[in-house]
């Protein structure tokens, strides 16, 4: 993949744009399909790889690590790692994690009427 120049005009213009735009924002750090699906799954408490793992089945390993990882850098997550064998490590989220449960819960909201109306739609 080829880097991008830190002082090129693409590079100036994307920053400006989170700094200036909300939504931008917001979608720089939970954008995509999978981090609001694991920030769903750690709302009801603290869960361990495998049981993100089972509770998101279609996603890959790669994934999930990679965005766990992203989800930590971005304080939306924290990996609290125990000292013992086998490493027992959980994660949870944030403050700033935490803040985003309504966010979370107006989307499954949306996603429940806009399927009904859906659903209600059809000609079955």
């Amino acid at each position: 993949m080829t880097a991008i120049k830190e002082r090129s005009t693409l590079n100036h213009n994307k920053t400006a744009s989170r700094l200036q735009c909300p939504v931008t924002y917001v979608m720089n750090k939970i954008g995509g399909h999978w981090k609001p699906i694991i920030l769903y799954q750690l709302q009801n408490g603290p869960k361990r790889y495998s049981e993100l793992r089972r509770a998101i089945p279609p996603i890959t390993e790669k994934m999930l690590i990679q965005h766990l990882k992203q989800l930590e850098a971005d304080n939306l997550v924290i990996r609290k790692a125990e000292p013992v064998v086998p490493p027992f490590v959980t994660y949870k989220l944030s403050d700033a994690g935490e803040l985003l449960t309504p966010v979370m819960n107006a989307m499954v909201a949306w996603a429940q009427k806009d399927h009904a109306d859906y659903v209600a739609g059809l000609d079955l």
